[in-house]
C-alpha cells in the first residue's frame, strides 16, 4: 500500500503558555484541541482517532476522551517519551489508510515547569520502591542515571572517537536561539555568542547549562485527515509523505553509544516520499540538548558520521543557511515541557504553510520539512520518530 499523501496535517494549535499553574494538564490539552480544530475548519464531532502520550495518568486517552466528551472509534495512547508524536502521525497516516479513521486528534500537555518537575536530574530509581516497581535503569546505576549525565557520556565518547568541539556544539545552540529571538512566545530570545555558550555553568561535563534544554509548562495539538477530509479544511493540506519509526536500547550488553535510533527510522520514511536530504528545504531536530541534534543529523543521514561537529557549523543551521533547524526556537530556548516532539510539528506545518512569509523567521520557498522527535535518552533506551511532510 502506499502511504505517500495519505493523510495531512489540516489543523494545529500551540498552548503558547510557558508557566500555567493555574490550569490543569486536561485543560491545556482541552483547549489545544478545540483551536487546532478551529484552525482546520472542523469540530469535535469529525474526530474520529484520538492520540495522546503522558507522563501522567491524568492525561490517559480514556481521561482526555471524557474530558472533551468524545467517542473517538480509535484510540492511541503510544508513550516513547519525546518522539511519541511522531509515532501518532505514523500510526494516524496507517489507520486514516487502512479506512479505520477519517480524522484524528494528536494532542500533548505538561506542568512540568510549575509542577516543580526537574527534567532530566533525577535518577529513576528514586520515584517508588524499586524492589515493588523496578526499572531497568534502577539496576544499572545505584543511585538512578541521570537523563544530562546519559547526554554528556554521549558527547564526551563523540569527541573522543572524532575531535568534536564544545564549540561545535555550542553553534547549535546559538542557531537556535537566533531563531527563538524571532519567536515572540519564546522564552530566552536574547542573541548569544558561541563564548557566552562556553561561559556558561557546566551541568555535566561537557555540556554547559546553555547546551541544556529549558523547562517549561505548554503543550498543543495537531489535526490529521483523510485527503476527502483534508481538501475541504480551511488551509492548504501538509502532506505526510513518509514516516519511521525505530527504538535503540542497551542491545544486551553491546550497546554502540554513536548510533541513535535516527539511524533506522531515516531510511523507511524517505524511502516512502521518494526524496533525498537534499530536497529537504528545513528541519526540526529533538534538542534535549546540543548532542542530540548534533548526532541526530549524522543519524539521519545529512552527514557521515563523526562529521557532525563540521556540519552544524558556519551558520548551516540558521535560517537562509543550508539546513535551518528549530525556527521556532527548539527545545534549548523556546519551550521543552517534557515530551516535545509534537512542536516541532506544529513549527514544520507553519512553515510549509508559510505563515511567517515576508518576516526572516520565514523559511525561504519552504516545499518539504522533516521533523524527528527523540524520547528516552540516548546513552540508553529510547525511541526515534522520523516524519517527512510535505507542502500540497
Amino acid at each position: 500500500m502506499d502511504l505517500k499523501h495519505g493523510a495531512a496535517i489540516v489543523g494545529i494549535h500551540e498552548h503558547v503558555t510557558r508557566y500555567a499553574p493555574d490550569k490543569s494538564e486536561l485543560q491545556i490539552q482541552g483547549e489545544s484541541v478545540v483551536k487546532a480544530l478551529e484552525d482546520a475548519g472542523l469540530s469535535k464531532k469529525d474526530v474520529d482517532g484520538l492520540f495522546t502520550a503522558s507522563s501522567s495518568i491524568r492525561n490517559s486517552g480514556l481521561n482526555l476522551a471524557d474530558y472533551l466528551n468524545m467517542y473517538p472509534k480509535y484510540l492511541d495512547n503510544t508513550t516513547v517519551g519525546g518522539g511519541s508524536f511522531e509515532f501518532h502521525v505514523s500510526h494516524a497516516l496507517t489507520a486514516i489508510a487502512a479506512g479505520r479513521i477519517n480524522c484524528a486528534v494528536i494532542t500533548y500537555s505538561s506542568l512540568a515547569r510549575s509542577g516543580g518537575v526537574s527534567v532530566g536530574t533525577g535518577g529513576v530509581a528514586r520515584f517508588g520502591h524499586p524492589r515493588l516497581d523496578p526499572s531497568p535503569d534502577s539496576f544499572e546505576e545505584l543511585y538512578g542515571l541521570t537523563t544530562v549525565g546519559l547526554y554528556a557520556m554521549i558527547a564526551q565518547r563523540h569527541m573522543h572517537l572524532y575531535g568534536t568541539k564544545p564549540e561545535q556544539l555550542a553553534e547549535i545552540a546559538v542557531a537556535v536561539r537566533k531563531h527563538a529571538s524571532m519567536n515572540p512566545e519564546a522564552m530566552f530570545r536574547d542573541p548569544i555568542t558561541v563564548q557566552d555558550v562556553l561561559s556558561s555553568r557546566m551541568v555535566s561535563s561537557p555540556l554547559h547549562l546553555m547546551d541544556c534544554c529549558v523547562i517549561s509548562d505548554g503543550g498543543g495539538a495537531v489535526v490529521i485527515a483523510s485527503p476527502e477530509v483534508a481538501r475541504n479544511c480551511r488551509h492548504t493540506p501538509v502532506w505526510v509523505l513518509g514516516v519511521g519509526e525505530a527504538a535503540a536500547h542497551q542491545g544486551a550488553g553491546k550497546r554502540d553509544l554513536i548510533y541513535i535510533a535516527a539511524k533506522q527510522s531515516h531510511a523507511p520514511a524517505f524511502a516512502m516520499a521518494g526524496v533525498t536530504h537534499a530536497d529537504i528545504d528545513m528541519a526540526m531536530i529533538y534538542d534535549s540538548f546540543t548532542i542530540t541534534v548534533l548526532e541526530t543529523l549524522e543519524d539521519l543521514g545529512f552527514c557521515q558520521k563523526g562529521e557532525g561537529g563540521d556540519f552544524v557549523s558556519g551558520g548551516r543551521l540558521q535560517v537562509g543557511g543550508e539546513l535551518p533547524i528549530n525556527t521556532d526556537g527548539g527545545g534549548l530556548s523556546s519551550n521543552h515541557p517534557g515530551m516535545r516532539g509534537i512542536f516541532l510539528l506544529m513549527e514544520a506545518t507553519r512553515q510549509l504553510r508559510r505563515q511567517f512569509q515576508g518576516t526572516p523567521r520565514q523559511v525561504p520557498n519552504c516545499k518539504i520539512a522533516l521533523c524527528h522527535g527523540t524520547g528516552g535518552a540516548l546513552g540508553s533506551r529510547h525511541s526515534g520518530g522520523t516524519v517527512i511532510l510535505g507542502r500540497d
